[in-house]
């Protein structure tokens, strides 16, 4: 069905091309070549894998011996045996930890975390433009019929694909406003559902979140940051402020 829709895509850019309207045919082809290459990048892409122990944690008995601050206590993970930074999980099919972890991504079959979240949320901008185009080009192919029995004859299959896309399309519009709501927020899908269980989480008494700095901020900070970024400070400064 999806194939089906494809096909009058390419039939309706192939219509342009013979009218000498190349822009369509060129924008779309770019799309998907845009769409291919994001898709790999954020798979193949290294998510943000805790490698060694923080230099907070390097030591515990010299830890232990300074006053701490309002920080909670960075925990070791149970599974490789590395002390997380703030925000980090481990995740149980990559078998690693991962900074500022958001979810594993069974569709990108990689996780999705602090260095390549922004381009996930690219990828499914892209996709989403995609289908949108697909749907309107497929909902320019009905063709009209003298009943509806005949209408549905000729147009079955497309109406079927129609649906299929529709689907699609929704669940891509859903799975991005979301992640842009979170990220307007500063908070990750992980510390949204499993904000109950999260040390520097659980015990706040409001359910602000202590890395919100403003939607615009945020957003800044989100889509233009290089580098890791040290959550436990960001924290201890939220902290002192909320007293």
């Amino acid at each position: 069905m999806c194939v089906y829709v494809c096909v009058c895509v390419c039939a309706d850019l192939r219509r342009c091309e013979e009218r000498g309207e190349l822009l369509l045919p060129v924008l779309f082809f770019l799309l998907v070549m845009l769409s291919v290459l994001l898709y790999f990048a954020v798979s193949l892409m290294d998510p943000g894998f805790v490698l060694t122990d923080t230099v907070k944690g390097s030591n515990e008995e010299m830890e232990s011996m300074i006053p701490q601050s309002s920080t909670p206590r960075l925990r070791r993970c149970g599974y490789c045996l590395l002390q997380q930074p703030m925000r980090a999980k481990h995740c149980q099919t990559c078998k690693r930890c991962v900074r500022r972890f958001d979810h594993h991504c069974p569709w990108m079959e990689n996780c999705v975390g602090e260095r390549n979240h922004r381009w996930f949320m690219v990828y499914l901008l892209v996709q989403l433009l995609a289908l949108l185009w697909a749907l309107h080009v497929a909902l320019s192919g009905l063709s009209p019929g003298v009943s509806w029995d005949l209408w549905f004859r000729a147009n079955g299959f497309l109406l079927a694909a129609l649906g299929v896309v529709g689907v699609f399309s929704a669940v891509v519009l859903v799975l991005l406003g979301s992640h842009v709501y979170l990220v307007s927020v500063n908070c990750t899908t992980w510390e949204f559902m499993s904000r109950h269980r999260i040390s520097y989480l659980k015990n706040r008494g409001d359910e602000h979140s202590p890395f919100d700095r403003g939607p615009l901020g945020n957003l800044r900070d989100f889509f233009c940051a290089c580098g890791a970024v040290a959550w436990e400070a960001t924290y201890d400064r939220s902290a002192a402020n909320h007293v």
